[in-house]
């Protein structure tokens, strides 16, 4: 049996009947945790383990551990710092914030392949435009070229934990005001204007992302469809353009933004058709079942093997990592980022 490009969500800290059901049909590929599943280490690690026992190859297991306010799984892992600080440790000191990217990524990283998770849905590399409602702090930076730098050594440290990055949100989220969890958030930017949003992709996308997740924005002036429903946006663009070869994600379908495309079986068909590898629908039962239905006869070998790619390597027992000196330094690293340090300006000191 081959991953599916169904993503689907779990009610609670354990799989119940109807979602081993749902696990073990061919249009699911796999499965995005959420806090409500998580309780312990332990019992995630549990969680994981039952989840990939279902299929061959095992579905994957994703979640969003980026940092900051989002942080799914907390009690007994290291609290992360949001990425703009990281950007501000940057802004004082090059070195530092790009060593602090490095050991970011791999602390994030670590402690989640040590509980059986293959893929965080990280770094962000949208910028911090300082307006949007949803992304704010979990960018890097204003600059396009510094997002590039810390997501690089950010990356590096994912990999070094063995776990592929998937950057997000292509092309770029950080320019609207709207959240697209509650709304349609447009950008009226003419395409030349949207550029340095897109150059962290331009610049990762060849050897450093695995993967992409797709905004739902509509950015009026190249396509009136939303990003993640978009053939401009995912063939011609990031698969012709960019030269992209990695797999492609799409957002949550359930997300108020998605609506624009009708119904979730719709909308399914419009992000497949559109060039994403994988498809999101979370928080809705009946969508998920309506949504498996609608892909019964789904094949895209090509995707497939895109995702196949993207499952952890290696694997550490907790106890063993957190003993390990490299965990320590670290987390020590990391907890000196959330110090929030004060920006001196020229003429301040």
């Amino acid at each position: 049996m081959t991953l599916g490009p169904l993503m689907l969500d779990l009610a609670g800290v354990e799989i119940d009947a109807e979602e081993r059901e749902l696990l073990a049909h061919p249009s699911v590929g796999g499965v995005i945790l959420f806090a409500r599943n998580f309780e312990s280490p332990e019992q995630v690690r549990r969680l994981t383990a039952s989840i990939h026992a279902l299929r061959k190859p095992p579905l994957l297991v994703a979640v969003d551990q980026e940092g900051g306010r989002v942080q799914r799984f907390r009690s007994g892992f290291a609290p992360l710092p949001a990425s703009h600080l990281i950007g501000r440790h940057y802004d004082l000191e090059p070195a530092l914030g790009r060593d602090s990217a490095l050991q970011a990524g791999w602390l994030m990283a670590s402690e989640l392949r040590a509980v059986g998770v293959d893929i965080s849905f990280a770094p962000v590399l949208d910028l911090d435009y300082g307006v949007s409602e949803v992304i704010g702090d979990r960018a890097f930076h204003r600059s396009s070229q510094v997002v590039s730098e810390l997501a690089q050594h950010y990356i590096r440290g994912m990999r070094e934990a063995g776990m592929l990055a998937t950057g997000k949100h292509f092309p770029g989220h950080g320019a609207v005001v709207a959240d697209s969890h509650t709304s349609l958030p447009e950008d009226h930017r003419d395409y030349v204007d949207i550029a340095a949003d897109i150059l962290p992709y331009e610049r990762l996308g060849g050897t450093h992302l695995a993967a992409v997740m797709t905004a739902h924005v509509a950015y009026t002036q190249v396509d009136k469809l939303p990003a993640s429903f978009s053939r401009w946006w995912l063939q011609d663009e990031l698969r012709g353009r960019l030269g992209f070869a990695g797999a492609v994600f799409s957002d949550d379908l359930t997300m108020v933004a998605a609506e624009i495309m009708g119904d979730v079986e719709s909308r399914v068909a419009g992000a497949l058709a559109a060039g994403c590898d994988m498809i999101l629908v979370c928080n809705d039962r009946p969508g998920a079942i309506q949504a498996v239905e609608a892909l019964a006869a789904h094949n895209e070998p090509a995707g497939q093997l895109r995702l196949a790619r993207l499952h952890g390597r290696g694997i550490i027992d907790r106890e063993t990592l957190r003993d390990s000196d490299r965990w320590h330094s670290a987390r020590e690293v990391v907890a000196h980022l959330m110090d929030r340090p004060d920006l001196v300006l020229d003429g301040q000191a």
